[in-house]
């Protein structure tokens, strides 16, 4: 059974955890290719998608394609950079 302290530790982790997913919902990274515009939460959700009148429509789907791949992963670098005092103070591993 865990002890009291133990419990507040857990509960004060909690609270902090959600103060960062809070933090990650302001932050927006973006990516571009020719003509297309990606932005993207720290939550890795799409915030907005920029598409130049003039863009080449056979290369539409694999810019878009490129961009959201690339934004999403600039999310979650964002996201584990923030977690990592939370993941630690939990003693899970951080990659360092």
């Amino acid at each position: 059974m865990p002890s009291f302290s133990q419990l507040r530790d857990m509960y004060r982790l909690q609270r902090e955890a959600k103060r960062v997913k809070k933090e990650l919902q302001s932050i927006h990274v973006e990516a571009e290719a020719p003509g297309v515009k990606v932005v993207v939460s720290g939550e890795q959700e799409v915030v907005s998608i920029e598409i130049a009148t003039d863009v080449d429509r056979t290369t539409l789907p694999s810019a878009l394609k490129d961009c959201l791949n690339r934004a999403l992963k600039k999310a979650q670098i964002v996201a584990s950079e923030r977690m990592k005092p939370v993941m630690g103070q939990m003693g899970m591993a951080t990659g360092q």
